[in-house]
C-alpha cells in the first residue's frame, strides 16, 4: 500500500502531533518517529510540515515548549501537551472519529 499524500495528512497533523505528545513530552524529532513507527511508516511527517504545526499548537496554548538536554547532551526543545491540548485533543478526537465514520459509511456503499 502507498503512502498518503500530503492532502490526505493535511487538517490531521496538528491532531496527530497532539495525540503523540499525549504520551508525554518529546523534541520535535521524536515527534515525527514515533508517528512513524506506530504507523509502520506509512506516515512521514517532514520538519517542513512538523515545526509549523508545533509552533501553530504552541501558539495557541496547546503545546508548550521548554529546553532540555538530549542523550547526547546537545540543546533540544522539548514540546508538552498543556491542560488545553489535552481538552481539545478530547474534543478533536470525537469531532474526527465522528467524521471518519461519516466518510468509511461513503465510501463502502455499494
Amino acid at each position: 500500500m502507498t503512502t498518503p499524500n500530503g492532502k490526505l495528512l493535511q487538517g490531521t497533523l496538528d491532531l496527530l502531533v497532539m495525540k503523540t505528545l499525549a504520551w508525554g513530552p518529546r523534541h520535535g524529532y521524536a515527534v515525527a518517529r514515533w508517528l512513524e513507527e506506530t504507523t509502520d511508516n506509512a506516515l512521514r511527517i517532514e520538519e517542513g510540515s512538523l515545526y509549523p504545526a508545533l509552533y501553530r499548537l504552541e501558539r495557541r496554548g496547546m503545546v508548550e515548549a521548554s529546553w532540555g538536554t538530549s542523550d547526547l547532551g546537545n540543546r533540544i526543545k522539548v514540546y508538552a501537551l498543556t491542560p488545553q491540548g489535552r481538552n481539545e485533543l478530547r474534543q478533536e478526537l470525537e469531532r474526527y472519529q465522528h467524521f471518519a465514520g461519516a466518510v468509511a459509511r461513503v465510501l463502502s456503499t455499494t
